[in-house]
């Protein structure tokens, strides 16, 4: 029988949201599994739809806890950078990736269904992540050149991404390429010198 009263509606949400997001990581997005988050933290599953009101809320909640993350190893990355940002922005992303790649993979791996919207605290938790490319894009072009810098830098999100994704999912090796993160970082510049 599950524990009743232990939590407030906010903790439970902490607790939940918690041990989702741990087994995201240990499991990934295809075995992850609502029923044992609530076993684990010794509720019912049904404690976990009132919290959260649907599976697809919860896990946009634990995938917004990633992007949390994300954002926080990318400026922890650029903190003590002092040269080549740009060079240690790819890194940053490549790193959180590699390190942390059922969590990564489950960002993209699971979409809300057509008549759900992302939660507006959600939309902007995930939109810090994208600021911080967009900033550091502008620092690096010519003053004209920064009100693109949110457009483009949108553009080299996608970019990093398909080479991250190629290189997590084997896809580059199996192409024979053994530095996609050099490739990624590469075709970045190129964008660059192109808007500049």
């Amino acid at each position: 029988m599950g524990r009743r009263s232990d939590h407030s509606r906010a903790e439970l949400a902490e607790l939940i949201l918690a041990e989702g997001h741990r087994q995201m990581a240990e499991v990934g997005f295809s075995r992850f599994s609502a029923r044992e988050v609530a076993k684990r933290i010794g509720y019912s599953i049904g404690t976990l739809y009132n919290v959260f009101g649907s599976l697809d809320r919860l896990l946009a909640a634990i995938n917004t806890r990633t992007f949390g993350l994300w954002a926080r190893h990318l400026e922890a990355r650029l903190e003590n950078e002092q040269g080549d940002r740009i060079a240690a922005l790819v890194d940053g992303y490549f790193s959180f990736a590699r390190e942390n790649a059922n969590l990564w993979m489950a960002i993209y791996d699971h979409r809300l269904p057509p008549d759900v919207s992302l939660a507006a605290d959600d939309h902007e938790a995930r939109s810090v992540l994208t600021e911080i490319v967009t900033r550091e894009v502008a620092a690096s072009l010519p003053k004209a050149a920064r009100a693109g810098a949110p457009r483009l830098a949108r553009s080299l999100v996608a970019t990093v991404h398909g080479h991250c994704t190629f290189a997590l999912n084997g896809a580059f090796d199996l192409m024979g390429e053994a530095a996609p993160q050099d490739l990624a970082l590469a075709r970045v510049r190129e964008s660059l010198a192109a808007a500049s």
